[in-house]
């Protein structure tokens, strides 16, 4: 039986579903979801179901929506906004990301640019906004899938499910792809690089610097984007702690580092890594 639906005057939010399933029956308003999410490290066994995290300003939303995927099997971890959904993002490490297009303090486009410049995690966009050019930007910004409102939640899971499944066998692929440009070798798998043969000795944010370049090998990553992959979780005043890193990557990796042959500088944007 559907619960009670309310109009704007009345004094609960109508469901986000189209029909909420009857097997599901939770009431309006929601009740509280304490949700448990086991470390994705360490020595204690994690929750083998699949971690989906899902970025709504509207509470009672993410309540319904935790709660129906639930009880389809999935571990459901919920943010406010973009800053909140950005810090779970880097602490859980989510199979999946559900983002609403209008978030509070930026958009969920943008939102969606940062978490795909970060790791290869597919992102399903929810949104009311459901004209052609909304789907295509999402879709060209790294989304994964695009779901307009109202939706059923049948529909949701089996798309989440599909993403899911393309999203094991690309990621697979992406630790343990190995970068070989020159008389450089990055083992992404064994965090290891190699010039002309001879193991490298480079810290993670160096490590992290590189691969990030050489994976984007002939386009300029700008200064923001790199800021963004390896220092997350500061508020970097100005750029030259990453300038302080490049300086010390190229010692390691260039033949003559005063003129870099493979780390080159685009100014007043970013890096480029050339072969």
């Amino acid at each position: 039986m559907e619960p009670e639906r309310r109009g704007d005057d009345g004094d609960r939010p109508p469901s986000p579903f189209v029909a909420p399933l009857a097997s599901y029956r939770f009431p309006y308003p929601c009740p509280t979801v304490n949700l448990v999410v086991e470390p994705r490290d360490g020595a204690n066994q994690r929750d083998s179901r699949p971690l989906v995290l899902v970025v709504d300003d509207e509470e009672s939303y993410r309540q319904a929506l935790a709660s129906g995927l639930s009880q389809e099997g999935f571990a459901v971890e919920c943010a406010a906004d973009g800053h909140e959904a950005l810090r779970l993002f880097h602490r859980i490490h989510p199979d999946l990301v559900l983002v609403d297009v209008m978030l509070p303090d930026q958009s969920g486009v943008e939102l969606c640019q940062r978490m795909r410049a970060l790791a290869p995690v597919p992102i399903i966009m929810v949104t009311a906004k459901d004209s052609e050019v909304d789907v295509v930007l999402g879709l060209e910004l790294g989304a994964s899938d695009y779901v307009p409102k109202p939706f059923r939640l049948r529909e949701l899971v089996a798309r989440m499910r599909a993403v899911l499944r393309r999203g094991v066998a690309s990621s697979a692929v992406a630790n343990d792809e190995v970068l070989h440009a020159g008389p450089i070798r990055l083992d992404n798998g064994r965090r290891e690089v190699t010039v002309d043969g001879g193991l490298v000795d480079l810290s993670r944010k160096e490590f992290d610097l590189l691969a990030l370049l050489m994976s984007h090998a002939g386009q300029v990553v700008t200064r923001d984007r790199c800021i963004d992959r390896l220092w997350w979780d500061q508020d970097l005043a100005d750029t030259r702690t990453l300038d302080t890193h490049m300086k010390r990557l190229r010692r390691k990796i260039e033949r003559d580092p005063a003129n870099p042959r493979h780390l080159v500088t685009v100014r007043g944007v970013g890096f480029r890594f050339e072969a």
